[in-house]
């Protein structure tokens, strides 16, 4: 009976990995590699960097390796985290991403550490070759770019290189530029909660500023054991040392402009101030940012502006688990007042992105219209052709 177990099993196991060979066999590319990695490691979905509603900043860079038409698609092999995504023809890395190059600069690097570390680091790999650099990173591409509302900070034919955290950049022919998803502050921040209840931590966080990382006494832990899974919603909100307030816009501010995480340097009205102010700055000149509420119009945006199509449709969800939690409406208030420099910038962002978005549209019509008077003066002329010659002829 114990051999006839034991030959069932051997059976079931061959079954398997023969399953896993015709799949390998029949799906070799990379839209179905996601599929193969789930059936190689159950243990996949517990990746704990993985975002928990994947319609932000993770979405969209599993979009960047998977879902856009390239001459050279990016190489994503089962069973590694990370896909190759090269220059057709070349060695040169065009996307700087945790999905492909990993946490080069540190686990969720924000705006502040990005900008310092990324030209080192891609000049140090030896994969592209960097001209001085014209403007110091994070500053405009030349006024042609714009217009005047500061939409458009690209311009079309410039080589390109996008870095991906949740955040991405772009590399042009003389510097870096920044490009960032941002999402309702609110479902943002249960998200997180929800992240760091199963145990998510962020302890190999650098939050590098002015050369170093913050110490235990600039930056205090919200708990004492290894992680805070479990934490309540309470408890989450009670922690004052929580970087889930106003995460998104510590992640796109200046850091270095308000003595990084040292809160001594200046007033806090002072602090918060500049912190804002920075971030929308920062969010002005970066060349595309996106908004998860606006799925499809952030796809348009980047395929407009960067001129490269996605094969597939984004998703919107309106469901996700962040908004499957019930708050009461004092809940919800205390975490808007929580994260009140995220509700201005989002409202920011989303005003902008609106114009930028309007923008593309507006020019897109106009240059459907000019290829229609092309057109028709075209066949005019032919027109006009036609019957002088039936004229000479006659």
């Amino acid at each position: 009976m114990e051999d006839r177990s034991h030959k069932v099993l051997l059976a079931l196991v061959m079954l398997f990995l023969f399953a896993v060979i015709v799949l390998q066999y029949v799906c070799p590319g990379t839209e179905c590699q996601l599929l193969r990695l789930r059936a190689l490691s159950p243990a996949a979905a517990a990746d704990p960097y993985r975002a928990e509603d994947e319609t932000g900043g993770t979405a969209f860079g599993r979009h960047l390796v998977r879902n856009i038409q390239l001459e050279q698609p990016c190489e994503c092999r089962a069973g590694q985290k990370k896909c190759t995504c090269h220059r057709p023809g070349k060695r040169e890395t065009w996307l700087f991403s945790r999905f492909s190059t990993g946490w080069s600069c540190g686990l969720h690097a924000d705006w502040t550490e990005l900008t310092n570390c990324v030209p080192s680091v891609v000049d140090s790999k030896k994969e592209v070759r960097l001209r001085p650099s014209r403007w110091r990173a994070g500053s405009p591409v030349p006024a042609q770019g714009y217009d005047r509302r500061g939409a458009l900070p690209w311009r079309p034919g410039s080589k390109l290189m996008l870095m991906v955290r949740g955040v991405t950049a772009q590399y042009c022919e003389w510097n870096f530029y920044y490009i960032t998803i941002l999402r309702d502050p609110v479902s943002r921040y249960l998200s997180e909660w929800r992240h760091v209840q199963r145990g998510a931590t962020w302890k190999a966080s650098l939050h590098v500023c002015d050369g170093r990382s913050p110490t235990t006494e600039e930056l205090p832990s919200c708990y004492t054991g290894d992680d805070w899974s479990g934490c309540s919603l309470q408890e989450f909100m009670d922690c004052p040392y929580n970087l889930a307030n106003n995460r998104q816009v510590r992640m796109l501010s200046d850091l270095s402009l308000v003595g990084c995480y040292n809160l001594s340097v200046m007033p806090e009205e002072q602090r918060n101030k500049v912190l804002l102010d920075s971030a929308k700055e920062n969010l002005k000149r970066m060349a595309f940012f996106g908004l998860t509420e606006f799925q499809r119009k952030t796809q348009y945006l980047f395929e407009k502006t960067f001129n490269m199509n996605f094969i597939s449709p984004f998703t919107q969800y309106n469901s996700t688990r962040a908004s499957s939690v019930e708050i009461d409406k004092q809940t919800q208030q205390r975490i808007e007042a929580l994260n009140f420099l995220d509700m201005e910038l989002y409202d920011y962002a989303k005003d902008l992105f609106l114009q930028r978005y309007q923008y593309m549209r507006q020019k897109e019509h106009q240059e459907a219209r000019r290829k229609r008077q092309e057109q028709r003066k075209i066949l005019r002329a032919k027109q006009a052709h036609l019957r002088e010659q039936g004229e000479n002829s006659s």
